[in-house]
């Protein structure tokens, strides 16, 4: 997992400036919350270029971007509701097909018209790099 992060340009106490991002998605209304802010300082603007076989899915590239997001305020603000969570936009997943999310407690969402956890953070991390599926939260049938 270190190597990979390490090849999109993550190094050990990396901070940037998230600023740009959480201000730019506050327009859309999306709260920002300390969660968000730290791991975009940490990983924002990291591109994954992973694939092939993995745990329990294919691993798929993905973008730590939120721009990548703007325009989807609604989608993130609805599945915020419906959790009773604050899911703040972080980039995208498999080329854009899916949205990825954080909410306050750090754990990491695949947003669609459904909604799936890959877990709190650092675990989540692991999870996206090493293909393991996101577990269904809300499939969005209900």
């Amino acid at each position: 997992m270190d190597q990979v992060l390490r090849e999109a340009g993550w190094v050990p106490g990396r901070k940037i400036n998230p600023e740009l991002w959480l201000s730019s998605l506050e327009v859309e209304g999306l709260r920002r919350h300390a969660a968000a802010s730290t791991f975009l300082s940490e990983f924002g603007g990291l591109a994954v270029n992973i694939s092939g076989s993995g745990i329990s899915r294919s691993r798929e590239p993905f973008e730590l971007d939120p721009s990548l997001c703007e325009g989807e305020g609604d989608r993130f603000l609805e599945w915020s509701d419906e959790i009773g969570r604050s899911v703040f936009p972080i980039g995208v997943l498999d080329g854009g097909r899916f949205f990825l999310g954080i909410d306050e407690n750090s754990e990491i969402y695949s947003v669609e018209t459904w909604l799936g956890s890959f877990g709190p953070m650092p675990g989540a991390m692991t999870n996206l790099i090493t293909g393991v599926r996101a577990e269904v939260i809300d499939d969005g049938d209900g």
